[in-house]
């Protein structure tokens, strides 16, 4: 791809490293460093993290929450002042924000919004920070549908972060109420029931639940409530089924107080 940009990418694991081969793939030119993973084929290995970035007109920081902000931190004094620092980890808002302040250049705060392995470069992502645009434009020549949220580090992370808990939390309570069924006898047919109910879904489902849930609330409690106890009873830890009792609880108050 002619004038493709330099890039580094920090962490080589399955999402960076499919990404940095996509790159390469594409035309850029790759270098990468991590201490645990090698590198791709196609992609120029460097001595250590500031070896990588050095000469790179774009970073990527493909790692994890716990050692993002160290890595931020340690390739800093060699980032080129022109350079786009891109962080791709999931993180929470305020940690996004320290990564932006310790590198000190264009930063991008980037939320990957769908699985790196099935997607490669191609994932859709978010982006903000005053990288976001930039990002965006350099990336979308690679096929990444890039969507630009704002001017603040943190913001794609956020929206990200409560997709998750969304997303998540879909997957927790299914899984708690297959291993009850499991229990009961009846784990396939819940199985069956979830798929049925989850193919049937339409654009009206999120908002039949969410009204649902305010409208019925009180009666909905005792329903949870006799949930959590035969869970009890299963030997099942109601971690989700709890959590729903409280929350539908607290909807039930605050009715009774308007």
């Amino acid at each position: 791809m002619s004038g493709a940009p330099t890039i580094a990418v920090l962490g080589l694991g399955e999402a960076g490293g499919a990404i940095a081969a996509d790159l390469v793939a594409a035309g850029a030119r790759v270098l990468g460093f991590d201490p645990a993973q090698p590198a791709p084929d196609g992609v120029e290995p460097a001595a250590d993290a500031p070896a990588a970035v050095a000469p790179a007109e774009i970073v990527l920081s493909v790692n994890t929450l716990a050692v993002a902000l160290e890595v931020a931190e340690t390739v800093a004094p060699a980032l080129p002042q022109e350079c786009l620092y891109a962080d791709l980890n999931t993180a929470p808002p305020a940690l996004k924000r320290a990564v932006a302040s310790a590198v000190g250049v264009v930063f991008a705060d980037v939320a990957l919004m769908e699985p790196v392995p099935d997607w490669g470069v191609r994932t859709p992502a978010l982006a903000s920070g005053d990288g976001a645009d930039r990002f965006a434009s350099a990336f979308e020549r690679f096929g990444m549908p890039v969507t630009s949220v704002g001017p603040e580090p943190g913001a794609a992370a956020a929206r990200k972060l409560a997709r998750s808990v969304f997303m998540k939390g879909q997957a927790a309570a299914i899984g708690e109420a297959l291993e009850a069924a499991g229990r009961l006898g009846c784990e396939e047919w819940l199985y069956r029931n979830i798929e049925t109910t989850m193919a049937a879904a339409d654009a009206r489902l999120v908002r039949r639940l969410v009204e649902g849930n305010r409208r019925h609330a009180r009666r909905r409690v005792d329903e949870m409530a006799a949930a959590v106890a035969m869970l009890e009873e299963l030997g099942v830890e109601p971690r989700v089924a709890a959590a729903s009792e409280a929350r539908l609880r607290t909807l039930a108050g605050s009715g009774a107080r308007r």
